[in-house]
C-alpha cells in the first residue's frame, strides 16, 4: 500500500511517499509546491491516502505561525481529496506514543526509535553514503517527521487488523 505522509508547517513542509514502510521519496518543499506534487508524480495516482499530521491544543496560547499551518492543513485536504485520496490524521501525541511508548519523547527519540527499527546498527543513523544509501539516505529536518506520520498510521492500521 503507497500513502503520502505530510508534516505539515506555516511556509515549507515535510513530505515522505511510502510503500509500505518503505520510503519512496522524501522532500522538504514549500507549501505552494505541493499541490503541484499531486499533478505532476506519476506514483501520486498509486497513493490512496494521504496522512497529515494534524495540530492539537495543549491549552497554551499560539502564535500565528500555528494558524497558518492549520490553514495548510486544510488545503493539503482539499488538495487530495480533489484527486480522489482518503485523508487520514495523526497527532504528534500519537506519534510519540506509538513509535516511543512514551509522550516524553521529541524530535530526536522519535528520529532514534525509527533508526532501531528500521536501520539497527548501522552508521549515521541508517544514512549511509552516496555510494552505498541507507535506509534514510537523504533525510534530514521534517522529512524524519513526515516519516513518523506515516509510519504511526501504517501501525494504527495493522494494530485494528489485528
Amino acid at each position: 500500500m503507497r500513502i503520502l505522509a505530510i508534516d505539515p508547517g506555516n511556509i515549507e513542509s515535510g513530505y515522505c511517499v511510502l510503500d509500505g514502510y518503505k520510503p519512496i521519496e522524501v522532500n522538504k518543499i514549500p507549501n505552494e509546491d505541493i499541490e503541484r506534487l499531486f499533478f505532476n508524480l506519476d506514483y501520486f495516482d498509486k497513493c490512496k491516502t494521504v496522512v497529515i499530521e494534524m495540530v492539537e491544543s495543549y491549552g497554551m496560547p499560539v502564535g500565528r505561525e500555528v494558524f497558518d499551518t492549520v490553514r495548510w492543513i486544510g488545503k493539503f485536504e482539499a488538495y487530495a481529496e480533489k484527486h480522489g485520496m482518503k485523508v487520514e490524521f495523526v497527532t504528534r501525541k500519537e506519534e510519540k506514543l506509538a513509535i516511543c511508548n512514551s509522550m516524553k519523547a521529541n524530535d530526536a527519540t522519535i528520529r532514534q526509535a525509527l533508526v532501531d527499527r528500521f536501520a539497527p546498527g548501522t552508521p549515521n543513523h541508517g544514512k549511509g553514503s552516496k555510494k552505498e544509501k541507507g535506509f534514510f539516505y537523504g533525510f534530514k529536518a521534517d522529512m524524519w517527521s513526515a516519516f513518523a506520520v506515516g509510519v504511526t498510521y501504517l501501525d494504527r492500521k495493522k494494530d485494528k487488523l489485528s
